[in-house]
């Protein structure tokens, strides 16, 4: 095996331990949950959001990725402990596929203040965009925007403040 070969094998390894932890993260943050309907409230785009922005854009993908697939296989990883295809199929689908470009956009909130508070405002409104469209095929446009949406500003707003001052504080560690 050559050095390449050896560094490579033990990237890849790296990047499915990362993930693995990061996967375990997100399901841990979605039994933190508020029941409300169609989509309950819970931690998981904070998690989503320090996935990306902490580990890069492929970890926090990765680990989002690796976190649908548990959850496709039947593991309770899903808020509330579902598991199964059904859930990849019901209302709130369209957030769970949302993690993935939010992930991946939180993965370049690197520089200035300004520039991580606007990519970390980005991604966690870009999972919005599928989550409410998805949402609409079950309870129409303007319920989606205000029960996949409205209702979830103030906690999107805390969260994502939340998500920049760890994510400051830990590269200053």
């Amino acid at each position: 095996m050559t050095q390449l070969t050896a560094t490579r094998a033990r990237t890849g390894l790296q990047l499915a331990g990362f993930a693995l932890l990061g996967s375990a993260a997100l399901a841990a943050s979605a039994q933190i949950t508020l029941p409300m309907w169609p989509v309950p409230a819970t931690m998981q785009t904070l998690v989503v959001l320090l996935l990306g922005a902490l580990g890069g854009a492929r970890v926090g993908a990765a680990a989002v990725l690796a976190y649908l697939v548990e959850g496709a296989l039947g593991l309770p990883v899903f808020a509330g402990g579902t598991a199964g295809p059904a859930v990849l199929m019901g209302p709130t689908a369209g957030f769970l596929l949302g993690f993935l470009p939010a992930a991946a956009l939180a993965g370049l909130a690197r520089g200035s203040l300004p520039r991580q508070a606007a990519v970390l405002t980005a991604a966690h409104l870009l999972l919005f965009v599928p989550g409410v469209l998805w949402l609409a095929q079950f309870t129409g446009l303007e319920k989606a925007v205000m029960a996949g949406f409205v209702l979830f500003i103030p906690g999107t707003v805390v969260k994502t403040a939340l998500a920049l001052a760890t994510l400051r504080a830990l590269r200053r560690a």
